[in-house]
């Protein structure tokens, strides 16, 4: 008889995935981000416990979008008084914070549950390609040499 296996919260290994998002389509790199850091791509994935690895997105600035989102992508924003409404388009974001473009696709692309929090808390996203993360993203294992 085979047992079904239960990942434990002791058992989680958390690995560093570094992301350039240079001329990449937001969609289809924002649900490459949202699956590592939900930990799908590992065999032991548990829905219930948060196994999700590191993710380290550069060159935010240059991502590419497709056809006419630029003008048309409308981000909304409210600050809870009347009149409040905000209204940025991915342009206008792009130009002021490109973190927050990938940052808000990655966050509804994950469940909407108590996990949520705190697997974005694993996402680190810079605008340019200099990051302070290399000491994490060098493997421990020397193969090379």
């Amino acid at each position: 008889m085979q047992k079904s296996y239960t990942q434990k919260t002791a058992d989680v290994k958390r690995e560093w995935h570094l992301v350039d998002v240079e001329n990449q389509i937001l969609g289809r790199v924002a649900t490459t981000i949202a699956t590592k850091l939900i930990g799908k791509h590992k065999p032991t994935y548990t829905p219930h416990i948060d196994a999700g690895d590191f993710v380290v997105v550069i060159n935010a600035e240059k991502i590419a979008v497709s056809a006419n989102k630029e003008e048309t992508k409308i981000y909304y924003s409210h600050s809870g008084f009347p009149g409040g409404l905000k209204q940025r388009t991915l342009g206008q974001l792009r130009a002021t914070h490109p973190e927050r473009i990938i940052e808000k696709a990655v966050t509804n692309m994950l469940p909407k549950n108590k996990l949520r929090s705190s697997r974005m808390t694993r996402l680190k996203i810079y605008a340019g390609s200099d990051h302070p993360h290399e000491a994490q993203l060098i493997p421990t294992n020397k193969e090379t040499e």
